[in-house]
């Protein structure tokens, strides 16, 4: 006997039509997932939230009036199992680094492969974050560098934080760069089992509750 597959409900909010056309016919050519709605601005983007309740928001951050950063924080307060997957056209470091604060659960560039986008959308809907290796170069570039010797030195002499080796290190650097645990390990030369447990010490060491936002502390924080 065969067990169905849990359709993933997803709804789009982008101002341009052709990209809102694009993006649905792009979800919707896979048979697990279905664009249930779509509009072009925030406000009506929040009651088509509040009345279908999707598994995943594509949420443009350029949209008018009431920007897509403001409305990701919204939605997260009125529909907190929803995921959203934020969408950007800008390669601005600062919007870049604005955008990585809003508490989505992936970004991503506007120009990604479709199918490499609905792998996102079934990730997401399953708990994983994740972050354009684009979006993560940006916002590396617009902080400076910290020797990782002076990190360890600030690290140790604060009250309950420990340091991170050097392996956790370089698996730090590759959760910046958007890496599964698979492709960390592959770049590292070690098992996926070993990949994971180090992400999962980072993160505890970190004091974050996912990989994206491990990301985003390593980079505000020159650890990377």
């Amino acid at each position: 006997m065969t067990v169905a597959t849990k359709t993933i409900t997803v709804i789009i909010i982008e101002d341009f039509k052709l990209t809102r056309v694009g993006l649905r016919c792009a979800l919707n050519s896979n048979d697990d997932i279905n664009v249930i709605a779509e509009c072009e601005n925030a406000n009506e983007g929040l009651e088509l939230i509040k009345s279908k309740n999707p598994d995943v928001v594509l949420m443009d951050l350029g949209l008018p009036g009431m920007n897509g950063i403001e409305a990701t924080i919204k939605t997260k307060e009125i529909s907190p199992k929803t995921k959203i997957i934020a969408l950007t056209s800008h390669d601005r470091e600062e919007e870049v680094v604005a955008a990585l604060s809003s508490g989505a659960n992936a970004y991503c560039m506007k120009d990604i492969d479709p199918v490499k986008l609905a792998d996102v959308v079934r990730d997401v809907s399953n708990g994983v974050c994740w972050l354009d290796p684009e979006i993560a170069q940006l916002a590396l570039n617009s902080f400076p560098k910290v020797e990782n010797a002076k990190i360890l030195e600030n690290s140790s002499s604060q009250e309950g934080r420990v340091p991170l080796t050097e392996r956790e290190y370089e698996v730090l650097k590759q959760l910046v760069l958007g890496k599964s645990n698979t492709e960390i390990a592959k770049e590292l030369i070690v098992s996926v089992h070993t990949a994971k447990a180090h992400v999962c010490s980072i993160l505890q060491k970190m004091c974050v509750s996912d990989r994206v936002q491990a990301a985003v502390k390593a980079v505000k924080e020159g650890l990377v």
